[in-house]
């Protein structure tokens, strides 16, 4: 049984099922205006010259709905791997920012505890 690749190491392995080079599903835009799939996926079907020799002159219908759907899927399974890899990160960083807040809150309540042990300073009106 092999096990399917992650979001990152299809990127890494330059893994697609079409030939085209892979890059991570998500869109980021302000980082990398190239990384996003949808082009690839969403692009009307076009089947290579060399392909065409064999068959008939232009593709049914069918066979570029069903091309399409195959990509979409891919593209869907895609997602859903990195909609979990967000969802443990989103997890871990909410367990985080808790631990965090908690660590907050105990040393407020040491700093107020040594702000109480001190003494008062004396008023301008008892110098006098």
């Amino acid at each position: 049984m092999t096990r399917p690749l992650t979001v990152a190491g299809a990127a890494q392995a330059g893994f697609t099922m079409f030939g085209e080079t892979s890059l991570l599903p998500v869109e980021l835009r302000h980082v990398n205006h190239t990384a996003s799939t949808n082009r690839g996926i969403l692009r009307p079907f076009q089947m290579p010259s060399s392909t065409m020799a064999g068959c008939m002159d232009a593709p049914s219908t069918t066979d570029q709905i069903a091309e399409r759907v195959e990509r979409l899927l891919l593209r869907h399974a895609e997602l859903q791997r990195t909609n979990a890899l967000l969802a443990n990160q989103v997890a871990a960083l909410t367990q985080e920012r808790d631990s965090l807040k908690s660590r907050l809150s105990a040393a407020r309540a040491r700093v107020d505890a040594l702000l109480e042990r001190l003494p008062t300073a004396p008023s301008p009106k008892d110098v006098e």
